[in-house]
């Protein structure tokens, strides 16, 4: 595996903020009783994992202490299978990663990994009209898919992931992947824009299942079923890019009916836009050896990483949508260094530098409490463990939780 090029500076301060976060949330119960709190987030432990990694005795102590408080609770939470908005994949993850401190907790994830894969089996997930939960990184099969992937064990052999792999093939058996566009939404308070229409994102659209169906294809080996409707995928979401008044290749949050308008959005994220979606489909293209896909991709993300304009593109009034993964700079850093370390971009390398010095600067102004959870999407907890592994080159066990590796 290449090597990302070693940090030059030094990660004490990131370490020692990671370490009063993972303290304070074991110490002080008002902290994981707030009434946003998701007990079964894999946050907590993915960010302890990263620190016991370093193998500093204070912090890995802090590490511990944090994973057993997390795994007392680990669970509860809302009654969902997905990935993310506490679903019971996240905390699948979160038990082995947090087993790295205490292994007892491989004996609960092997139950847990039992339950999600024989309950898969029992689901009625739509084919038509469907729901995001149908499909989706966030709470859908493919934030399990990715989950199952992610740990390792004797979980995610071929033919147990057999039931996710086979929905979002279902879904993808066109290639306009009409079967995709959503249904159900037209009142709703948020997601009204998206009734009717096809989702292009990360966490919600065909670039989180692109990823999830990656990462099995590189769990299992190659699958010419799998393969087919990863290459229908991805070829539809290729062919929804334009060039924005900016200079960027991107993306629309869903796909439009004509040419989408040219003006700049200021969401370039992990979730919306081409950093997550580029990423997606460059490892889409390396998984089935399609050089020229591959090149696009990287062609794309190239223009976002030359102008790449803090200022308008991070954008919010919340820690979590200027630092977090999934809206923020800690996203975005730990896809250019997806994007350095695997196809050797240049400017990915460059982007990277800008952006381990904007998160150092703002966890240190922000602090790790201030109202800001622990989760990973969009607390405290995933930008520190965005920063120490694709800053300082910390673990990278947690990385399939975001669609890398």
């Amino acid at each position: 595996m290449p090597d990302t090029p070693a940090p030059t500076a030094d990660p004490a301060p990131a370490l020692g903020l990671a370490v009063r976060l993972l303290t304070a949330w074991a110490t002080e119960p008002a902290l994981r009783t707030a009434p946003a709190a998701l007990p079964s987030d894999p946050g907590i432990p993915a960010l302890a994992h990263v620190v016991a990694g370093y193998g500093v005795p204070e912090a890995t102590g802090a590490a511990a202490r944090a994973v057993a408080v997390w795994a007392g609770a680990a669970g509860r939470g809302p009654a969902h299978t997905g990935l993310y908005d506490g679903g019971l994949s996240g905390t699948l993850v979160g038990l082995r990663l947090g087993a790295l401190l205490h292994p007892p907790l491989h004996r609960a994830a092997d139950r847990l990994g039992d339950r999600l894969v024989e309950g898969a089996g029992a689901r009625r997930w739509r084919r038509e009209g469907v729901r995001l939960a149908d499909y989706d990184l966030i709470t859908g099969p493919s934030g399990m898919l990715l989950a199952l992937c992610a740990v390792g064990g004797d979980v995610p052999a071929g033919p147990r992931l057999e039931p996710f792999t086979a929905q979002l093939g279902a879904l993808c058996d066109g290639d306009d992947l009409g079967r995709l566009r959503t249904d159900g939404y037209t009142a709703h308070p948020h997601l009204s824009w998206l009734q009717g229409r096809i989702n292009t994102g990360m966490g919600h659209g065909v670039a989180g299942l692109v990823a999830a169906l990656t990462a099995a294809l590189r769990r299992t080996g190659p699958e010419p079923t799998t393969a087919a409707a990863l290459g229908r995928a991805a070829g539809w979401l290729a062919g929804q890019s334009y060039v924005d008044e900016r200079g960027l290749r991107t993306w629309p949050g869903a796909a439009t009916a004509g040419p989408p308008p040219p003006v700049a959005a200021p969401r370039q994220a992990w979730c919306y836009g081409t950093p997550g979606v580029a990423w997606a489909l460059w490892d889409a293209a390396d998984v089935l050896g399609d050089r020229a896909a591959a090149e696009a991709a990287a062609d794309a993300f190239t223009t976002v990483a030359e102008r790449y304009d803090e200022g308008f593109h991070l954008s919010g009034d919340r820690p979590g949508d200027l630092l977090g993964l999934c809206h923020g700079a800690a996203g975005v850093l730990a896809l250019a260094e997806a994007f350095e370390r695997y196809a050797r971009l240049p400017a990915a390398g460059a982007l990277r530098a800008r952006l381990v010095r904007r998160l150092e600067d703002g966890l240190g102004r922000a602090g790790v409490r201030e109202g800001w959870g622990p989760d990973l999407l969009t607390g405290a907890a995933g930008a520190l463990a965005g920063l120490l592994t694709a800053g300082y080159g910390g673990s990278r066990a947690w990385l399939p939780c975001l669609g890398l590796r």
